[in-house]
């Protein structure tokens, strides 16, 4: 009987002992896990970094913003400019209440109005004339459309001036009469434009000619 007892006792031994390094092993597991949790929350930290950094990107211009309202702010405090300010505007005030009467306002919109007929005409139609006579020029446009909302602006500005200090818009007839009055004038103002801006072309051109025929002698 014991000779069978010592081999078993023995087999069990070398069992226990082969079987010791595979439970430290598993015992040691845990430890990648608890690196794979570091490595996520330390991704999860960049992740919220790049977050942040548009609002970073973004304070410039709102310290730039403040430092503008600080300036207007001095300048609206400082006694210098309201004196200024007021120097300005009190002569135009005083204009503006000798001329408050509906025959001042029915001319100024007759005259906005023909502004903006004018110019609105010599961007689109006079332009292609132009182009038609081989001819452009960039600030010949460049003029006539701020003319034109120079014009515009005008137009807009008199008709809330006359709304509200005459009784010009309150009378079909002064605002008939000076839109009729403003369109003739457009279309003069168109024509006269238009034919200033050919005269410039055939002076070019002509110019060009004589320039090309002295190199050639």
């Amino acid at each position: 009987m014991s000779r069978f007892v010592v081999p078993i006792f023995l087999i069990t031994l070398i069992f226990c002992v082969a079987a010791s390094p595979t439970w430290a092993q598993d015992a040691e597991t845990p430890a990648p896990a608890e690196e794979a949790a570091a490595a996520v929350e330390a991704d999860t930290a960049d992740a919220q970094e790049q977050l942040a950094r548009p609002e970073e990107v973004n304070e410039p211009a709102g310290e730039l913003s403040e430092q503008l309202e600080g300036i207007a702010k001095q300048v609206d405090d400082s006694e210098t400019a309201k004196e200024t300010s007021a120097g300005i505007l009190t002569p135009i005030y005083l204009v503006a209440e000798s001329l408050e009467f509906p025959a001042f306002h029915w001319l100024a919109f007759a005259l906005m109005l023909s502004g903006v007929i004018g110019f609105a005409l010599q961007l689109v139609i006079g332009k292609l004339v132009v182009f038609a006579h081989l001819g452009f020029s960039l600030r010949e446009i460049l003029s006539d459309l701020l003319s034109f909302v120079i014009s515009l602006v005008g137009l807009v500005l008199t008709t809330q001036a006359a709304a509200q200090n005459s009784t010009f818009t309150q009378s079909p007839f002064a605002v008939l009469s000076a839109s009729l009055l403003g369109l003739i004038l457009g279309i003069m103002l168109y024509f006269w434009g238009q034919a200033q801006e050919v005269d410039a072309v055939k002076g070019r051109t002509a110019a060009a000619a004589q320039a090309k025929a002295r190199e050639k002698k």
